[in-house]
């Protein structure tokens, strides 16, 4: 057991730096700066309903490092304190799962559903968002919980499994995730996806029909496009089941029906009622391809707005692509494994992962390539972990020194001098989970 009062941590941690730090984990400290700047403690302090000097915060701050580290099995885990992980959290030691679980428990599915919108807000305000496209996308992982719950099959040949699901939006222009939802593994799609626009529209707050959501089939629900229509200010476009009796519709289609865009590509567009819908018709999208009648085959979209049908199937929904590319870049922070189904503990702890992927971004922004191109597991090994240095007190500044880092001209420009740089663009230069302390970096 360990005392966690404020005068002990402060006491832990001033030691701790006394007594100085040496190992590979020392890249950590560069994600700092963007803490400062991206107000990470603000939000967790927020979060926790906790001061700054309380250890609370400093268990969220772990979990964010945790995520940025890729850190997945429990030897992992007990190998942190060894190498200076817990003064970058503020704290003299690495805390207990049980510990930590606890923390997260306490705060519920709504709050932290609360510190997603803050979270948001703040990355709108920066630029991280355009806003004009969405794409909204179920990630399921499999679980190995002994709990009785839903089977499902990722692919139609494949064997049902146990699985836990987590629902993103992602802005197709930038990349980057606005928000997610999860739930046991009986929820459906279409719930998740009212809970999901629900946050996005607080989050992002766009003019009626400024922003489009793209959708996959799973999402083609009369309850969905009647809630889109009456309670968002979103449109909605999904591809519409190639059923049999679709299949014969479209073929019974005149052919001046069609418009023709170039050569193999033409056209249509009419009204649409759902069978269960209690609101007004929508608009159905058919892309005919190919140049003789024999070769034409035929696609049908939904969506609930008269949109330019060329931009919205051409352009738009192909890019929802990049939800697939987020997760194969991303998704070692967190979301490709699946613990608890304890709900509280579970969003929670993606919620971590999602503040940590947001300072990484900001990191990458600001060094550039290769850094920008790498996976989250190829940068948490080669830079995060993979720089050696030592860290040490100074006056009243924290100086990380790192030795033969590479690219170090690049990483000089942005990092040393900080406090001066962080000045200058009007963000407080002190740490406050390192009692105040200013903090600077030097490249041997």
């Amino acid at each position: 057991m360990e005392p966690c009062d404020p005068t002990s941590l402060e006491r832990g941690v001033r030691q701790c730096l006394a007594d100085k730090v040496s190992g590979n984990l020392v890249g950590l400290w560069l994600l700092i700066p963007e803490h400062l700047r991206l107000g990470t403690w603000d939000l967790l302090c927020g979060w926790t309903g906790q001061a700054g000097w309380r250890v609370e915060p400093r268990l969220a701050l772990q979990l964010i490092h945790e995520a940025a580290l890729c850190v997945t099995g429990l030897r992992q885990r007990r190998t942190l304190g060894q190498r200076g992980f817990a003064l970058t959290n503020g704290l003299p030691f690495v805390p207990s799962d049980a510990g930590v679980h606890h923390v997260l428990n306490e705060r519920t599915v709504a709050q932290t559903q609360q510190l997603q919108v803050a979270l948001g807000k703040i990355r709108r305000v920066s630029g991280d968002y355009k806003g004009t496209r969405l794409a909204i996308d179920p990630h399921r992982v499999s679980s190995y919980s002994k709990r009785r719950m839903r089977r499902r099959a990722t692919r139609q040949e494949a064997k049902p499994v146990k699985t836990a699901q987590t629902f993103f939006i992602l802005d197709v222009d930038t990349h980057q995730p606005v928000c997610f939802t999860t739930g046991t593994a009986s929820r459906t799609a279409t719930a998740a996806a009212i809970e999901l626009l629900g946050l996005a529209d607080e989050i992002l707050s766009p003019a009626p029909g400024e922003s489009l959501v793209l959708a996959d089939i799973e999402h083609q629900t009369a309850q969905l496009f009647d809630h889109v229509q009456s309670h968002t200010p979103f449109d909605l476009l999904t591809p519409m089941a190639r059923q049999p009796s679709l299949r014969k519709q479209l073929r019974a289609m005149a052919p001046d029906a069609f418009t023709r865009h170039w050569a193999g590509f033409a056209t249509a567009k009419r009204p649409y009622r759902m069978v269960h819908s209690k609101t007004e018709s929508i608009v159905q999208i058919v892309q005919r391809t190919g140049e003789l009648p024999e070769d034409y085959h035929l696609e049908a979209f939904l969506c609930s707005a008269d949109r330019n049908e060329v931009e919205a199937i051409t352009r738009d929904y192909p890019d929802r692509w990049h939800v697939e590319e987020f997760f194969n870049t991303h998704q070692a922070l967190g979301w490709n494994r699946a613990g608890t189904m304890n709900l509280n503990i579970r969003y929670a702890q993606m919620t971590m992962a999602l503040l940590a992927q947001a300072v990484l971004h900001r990191l990458r922004g600001r060094l550039g390539k290769p850094y920008d191109e790498w996976n989250a597991a190829h940068f948490a090994t080669s830079l995060l972990a993979g720089l050696e240095g030592d860290v040490r007190v100074s006056q009243n500044r924290i100086v990380v020194t790192y030795y033969n880092a590479p690219h170090s001209d690049q990483l000089r420009s942005h990092y040393e001098n900080l406090p001066e740089q962080l000045a200058s663009q009007g963000i407080d230069a002190r740490v406050p989970w390192l009692c105040d302390y200013e903090l600077d970096f030097r490249f041997r």
